[in-house]
């Protein structure tokens, strides 16, 4: 395969740090490009890295450019204070940074959206990514990639309030069968699938992943 350059937004958060490793490491990827609110002071000759204003996305449309996006970008109520802050991270700075990309003919783009994703979803969470996924499939890549993961396993230093008691709730229902679907997934695992995904996948089109699709 030819060698590519990557774009990754969400560098900073659980997934994203484990994909730039991998991608970092991978030798059919001889750029990455991150852009970050924050630099997380990582140094390597394939890394560029651009501290930008999310909400000014125009004035960095020259730098999106690329063979593939990494969309890892997320937040939690909790973190942003409110469902508007929450929405502007989880569907607000996506769709424009995918439109921008889609724009600028950047032929794959790869989502991690959440399991139960659902436009019409009665729950703010689901609806906003459901939201986001149909925005994104109007937007013309030439492959698109859509995860769908289940409850997933952070860094040690990154899990979140509550998260160890919830784990610990869902692998005693999977161990008696209940909540298959919400299998605890550690994010190395999922960074994993969707280079994986880019590196073997040569039909153009959409292809959504279930849990057990990136298990």
């Amino acid at each position: 395969m030819k060698k590519l350059s990557a774009i990754v937004i969400g560098a900073t958060g659980a997934t994203g740090q484990e994909l730039v490793k991998l991608l970092l490491k991978d030798s059919n990827f001889i750029k990455v490009k991150i852009f970050v609110r924050r630099n997380p002071s990582i140094q390597n000759v394939k890394l560029y890295t651009h501290e930008i204003d999310f909400s000014r996305l125009n004035n960095y449309k020259k730098l999106i450019n690329g063979d593939v996006l990494f969309s890892v970008l997320g937040t939690t109520l909790n973190q942003a204070g409110s469902k508007k802050e929450q929405y502007l991270v989880d569907y607000d700075y996506q769709y424009e940074f995918a439109k921008i990309a889609s724009q600028n003919k950047i032929p794959c783009y790869s989502l991690v959206s959440t399991v139960g994703a659902n436009k019409s979803s009665h729950f703010f969470y689901p609806r906003t990514k459901g939201e986001l996924e149909e925005e994104i499939k109007k937007l013309g890549f030439k492959k698109t990639y859509i995860f769908q993961p289940p409850f997933l396993i952070r860094q040690p230093n990154l899990i979140r309030p509550g998260e160890r008691k919830v784990l610990k709730i869902l692998k005693v229902l999977n161990k008696v069968g209940l909540l298959k679907s919400q299998k605890p997934l550690p994010v190395k695992l999922l960074a994993k699938k969707m280079i994986d995904e880019i590196k073997s996948d040569k039909k153009s089109g959409l292809k959504v992943y279930k849990p057990k699709d990136i298990f």
